[in-house]
């Protein structure tokens, strides 16, 4: 078939107008400078090359689509999140995309010219190996989304160096202040402003924070472990900065691997995503005994109604969290009930999330350049993209995030709970440290 010699854009917008309807959402441009769309738009998804079409030709649907834009191949312009909610808007979805597209796709590359193998997929597309959520694989694909250096993750979470939904009591307050109240309502549920001095083990404790703060304002004795050697290395210095080297402890070790007396307190911050379904009741049951006859247990995830597993052709799963999966908060209650924890109280805290994740994509945005300096163009754009999904995700519920409360009454059935939440406010803190904003990163 003779190639057209037409603008891009009228061989192309009848596809997208069967996909995505009529009126288009979104401005397009092509390559050769034509357009479809309209002309005020809150993004404007832009094809450079024709390797976006391959792209998608040969990994339809989201895998090409974010092949595409991690090799430059297609940009967002403007609202990156607004762009990303009026294409999950489309009136046809998911797997239906590959059935309606595929076809029009293929017509439409013959008569632009354009059929052939894209470029190769980045470089830093995860294929890990080996048996899901084994000791090897699990720090191996931690290593890929956590080790990409601290410089470029404070660049993004900022002064606060938290990689966890933030809470925010007021919304003006700053993400710093916003992730200290998230590390005090935890201290808080936990009990540790109950009783000074308790031994706190925090799984996953990323880059020290959770552990600084136990430590700093209610003298808890923290062990916090990670299989990051970045997060190691970073969150040992931050505690001898802090001034609690002689209450917190950094050790890299998977949370299997314990074998430490029974703690009063345990959390668990933004690491359940990467347990698994399959190996939950595991790690139910590990913490059970890590926790002490009326100590609490306090699991903080990411959650999804009926549960998810990424797929392994997924951009979150190829990208981002390699393993990934989401259980319903339903069955998370259920699973700690088996292991022995009962229950005691259950937040979400969805919208805090989405204004977490606006706040680091200012971040970023604020500071494009530096941060492709630090990681590549590649792995910034990686970060843009999967931050501004989760955003919608979150916006439209989704997805969820739920802190779930767990406690083991000592053998006279006593809980030690207090009878009510009242204890838990954080308002009195953030008032204060809302007076002096530079107390901020000393508190975080």
């Amino acid at each position: 078939m003779s190639v057209e010699h037409r603008p891009i854009a009228d061989v192309i917008r009848p596809l997208l107008a069967s996909v995505l309807g009529d009126p288009l959402p979104l401005r397009f441009e092509f390559w050769d400078a034509s357009t479809a769309g309209p002309e005020v738009t809150p993004a404007t998804i832009r094809l450079n090359s024709p390797d976006a079409v391959r792209q998608l030709l040969w990994a339809p649907g989201e895998l090409g689509l974010g092949r595409a834009y991690v090799n430059g191949d297609l940009d967002v312009e403007g609202d990156i999140v607004e762009g990303i909610r009026a294409l999950r808007g489309a009136p046809v979805s998911g797997a239906a995309v590959v059935t309606k597209l595929l076809p029009g796709a293929l017509d439409a590359a013959r008569k632009l010219g354009v059929v052939g193998r894209p470029a190769t997929p980045p470089e830093i597309e995860a294929r890990p190996k080996g048996w899901r959520h084994t000791l090897r694989r699990d720090a191996s694909v931690i290593s890929h989304h956590y080790d990409v250096g601290n410089d470029f993750y404070r660049l993004v979470l900022g002064r606060a160096m938290t990689y966890s939904c933030a809470r925010f009591t007021d919304e003006d307050d700053s993400l710093e202040l916003a992730q200290a109240s998230k590390h005090e309502l935890i201290c808080n549920k936990l009990g540790l402003s109950e009783t000074p001095g308790l031994r706190l083990l925090d799984i996953g404790c990323g880059w020290g924070a959770m552990a600084i703060h136990a430590a700093r304002h209610h003298g808890a004795r923290v062990l916090g472990v990670t299989l990051s050697e970045a997060q190691e290395e970073y969150a040992r210095d931050a505690v001898k900065q802090a001034g609690v080297a002689d209450l917190v402890e950094i050790r890299r070790c998977d949370y299997r691997r314990l074998t430490d007396d029974p703690f009063d307190a345990v959390s668990s911050i933004g690491m359940f995503e990467h347990v698994g379904a399959n190996r939950a009741d595991e790690y139910f049951e590990i913490v059970r005994r890590l926790v002490k006859p009326g100590g609490r247990f306090l699991n903080h995830a990411i959650s999804s109604i009926g549960g998810s597993r990424l797929g392994r052709r997924s951009f979150m799963y190829r990208y981002v969290f390699p393993d990934g999966e989401l259980l319903d908060v339903g069955d998370v209650v259920q699973r700690m009930e088996r292991s022995g924890f009962e229950v005691r109280d259950v937040e979400s805290l969805r919208e805090h999330y989405a204004a977490t994740l606006r706040a680091w994509i200012a971040n970023l945005d604020a500071n494009w350049e530096h941060a492709e300096a630090l990681a590549g163009t590649a792995r910034a754009r990686v970060w843009r993209l999967y931050m501004a999904g989760s955003v919608v995700g979150f916006d439209d519920g989704g997805i969820n995030i739920h802190q779930v409360l767990g406690c083991v009454p000592d053998p006279t059935g006593r809980s030690g709970m207090p009878h009510t939440r009242d204890g838990w406010s954080t308002h009195g803190m953030e008032r204060e440290w809302r007076q002096n904003e530079q107390m901020v990163s000393a508190v975080t």
